[in-house]
């Protein structure tokens, strides 16, 4: 795939949006790549296609936003610290989803290491962008994984790919991961043409609802609320059995 810079996905940021997100294998992958590799371009940094990243989702100590999500309440938030790991760029995220589906970002950077509910201008925005008090908030879950960023040709969509994907709970100590199993998400402001949709018909992958962090707090929390998610949780692991 032909490389996109960075200055040129400022067209592409997407920060209104909808989301539509995919649970596929590995070979799954290479067959879709395989599709669309004439329309899209590849996200390239420095020569590197491959990012890592890291997240740590805050919460509070009932956990009330993975509780509201696990209960099925269009209305959302999600607060987290992610980090570009090779660039150091750390930003501090609250991410909300409305009663339509649509979901919208802000964020403003940190330095790396800065706690959040404590730095004066990272608790302003806090107080702002979403409904917890400040105080109430801690790290709850470390996310650990490896994107490739994909765009179409038209911009009129972006296509992230999660590979490696790892957990760390703060709270409970254990470790879960989700090898080789990859998420991908399509992010696009409308309704516009898919070829990537298209390709995935033609492959029956259907769309999949899953959130990194309930999902990971679920797998290594098992003391929590969690009903709704054993079923997804169970299609992960025989997924995974069957990768192997």
């Amino acid at each position: 795939m032909p490389p996109i810079t960075l200055d040129e996905m400022k067209d592409v940021k997407l920060m209104n949006r909808i989301d539509t997100k995919f649970l596929v294998t590995s070979n799954e992958l290479i067959a879709i790549l395989k599709g669309i590799r004439d329309r899209y371009y590849a996200q390239e940094v420095e020569g590197n296609r491959l990012s890592p990243y890291s997240t740590v989702y805050y919460d509070t100590p009932d956990l009330k936003m993975y509780t509201i999500h696990h209960d099925r309440h269009l209305v959302r938030d999600k607060v987290r610290v992610r980090t570009y790991v090779d660039s150091q760029l750390t930003f501090c995220e609250v991410k909300h989803k409305n009663n339509k589906g649509r979901t919208k970002k802000k964020r403003i950077e940190v330095r790396p290491g800065t706690d959040v509910t404590k730095d004066p201008e990272t608790v302003s925005f806090l107080t702002e962008k979403q409904p917890y008090p400040v105080e109430s908030l801690s790290p709850n879950l470390e996310t650990a994984f490896d994107r490739f960023t994909l765009v179409n040709f038209e911009k009129t969509e972006r296509l992230t790919i999660d590979c490696n994907l790892h957990f760390n709970n703060f709270v409970s100590g254990a470790k879960a991961s989700m090898d080789p199993l990859v998420i991908m998400e399509l992010k696009q402001d409308g309704r516009a043409r898919s070829l990537l949709k298209e390709v995935l018909f033609d492959l029956r992958i259907k769309p999949y609802k899953i959130s990194k962090y309930c999902i990971g707090t679920a797998m290594t929390r098992p003391e929590v609320k969690q009903n709704r998610f054993k079923k997804k949780i169970r299609r992960i692991n025989k997924l995974q059995t069957s990768s192997i």
